[in-house]
């Protein structure tokens, strides 16, 4: 017997636009939005899945619906409340936003280093606090932990199924995951997805997962997204969908991808006829120069990206040597 849901939206996303920010906080002048014009509802119980391309931009629309992008207040909703500006939402636990591996960066080794410390499993997981012990030993029981795993000895997707165990130890009432499957193996994911469900039914708990992996999905969805260069091309009901294009859930999601790289493939030759650039530049100004539009650093490069900067550490050691 499910529970008694909420009324009204527990998502609400209006007329959003996004830019990536500049080096002085503030969107290139003439920059080309990466998303715009995007608008959906969700209400308590949903289980939306959010499908597009690659660069799509499904990510950042997670990550700002999780508070780690700042948008105008008015544009995204969570229970009612600004994801980004209300810090209390993240903090205690209402939304919890799940992508990625447990990465860090390492001064002078790398960017992205995935983190293997020499830890069990059974120290992360029962050293959270607060947690509902029964729920906490249904999540080791559904991802199929051992306890004494110590994780930089364990697989890529056996550290996975810690990593989401503790990030779904605490109740939440909006759970956004970005491709959290993707090292999961087929019973792992079938039963992760399974206990997801019974948290919607039964909690009222409001997800949206974002993947490319369709397996196991034709029956767990209750809406689906469309997304294709930032913009909404659609946000229906799973049924009225499978009504519409008679087809399974990777076959539908596979013409709409056919038919976007179809067009972008004509556009690009349109392009070229008329002797333009192949791609179109996501941050010109309107001089046409192309404008730098992180801090001056990028991963992989010992340089700066911005004219006339230095790297700090080796500019620092040729005045010393001076």
């Amino acid at each position: 017997m499910g529970v008694k849901l909420n009324s009204g939206p527990t998502i609400e996303i209006n007329g959003l636009k996004f830019t990536y920010p500049g080096i002085n906080g503030h969107p290139p002048p003439g920059s080309k939005p990466l998303i715009e014009d995007f608008n959906l509802t969700l209400n308590a119980g949903d289980r939306c899945l959010l499908v597009g391309s690659n660069g799509a931009g499904k990510t950042t629309i997670l990550k700002i619906l999780g508070g780690k992008h700042m948008v105008e207040p008015h544009m995204v909703r969570v229970l009612g409340r600004s994801a980004f500006h209300d810090t209390a939402l993240t903090g205690s636990g209402d939304l919890s936003y799940l992508g990625g591996e447990w990465r860090r960066d390492v001064a002078f080794a790398g960017f992205d280093v995935p983190i293997q410390m020499d830890v069990s499993a059974d120290k992360l997981i029962n050293g959270v606090s607060g947690v509902d012990p029964q729920r906490r030993a249904e999540l080791i029981k559904v991802l199929d932990i051992d306890l004494s795993w110590r994780l930089h000895k364990v697989s890529d997707g056996q550290r996975r199924r810690v990593q989401i165990c503790m990030g779904l130890l605490k109740p939440y009432k909006v759970l956004l995951l970005d491709e959290i499957t993707v090292d999961l193996d087929v019973l792992a994911r079938a039963d992760l997805l399974k206990f997801l469900k019974k948290e919607c039914e039964e909690r009222g708990a409001t997800i949206i997962y974002a993947t490319h992996i369709f397996d196991g999905l034709e029956d767990w969805p209750s809406h689906i997204a469309y997304v294709a260069n930032g913009k909404l091309q659609l946000a229906l009901p799973m049924d009225r969908v499978k009504e519409m294009y008679k087809l399974s859930l990777m076959r539908t999601v596979e013409s709409w991808l056919r038919k976007e790289r179809d067009e972008e493939r004509k556009r690009r030759n349109e392009r070229k006829a008329k002797g333009l650039p192949e791609f179109e530049q996501q941050n010109e100004g309107s001089s046409g120069d192309v404008r730098a539009v992180n801090n001056g650093w990028a991963a992989g490069r010992l340089n700066s990206t911005i004219a006339g900067e230095e790297n700090f550490v080796f500019s620092s050691n040729r005045v010393l040597r001076q």
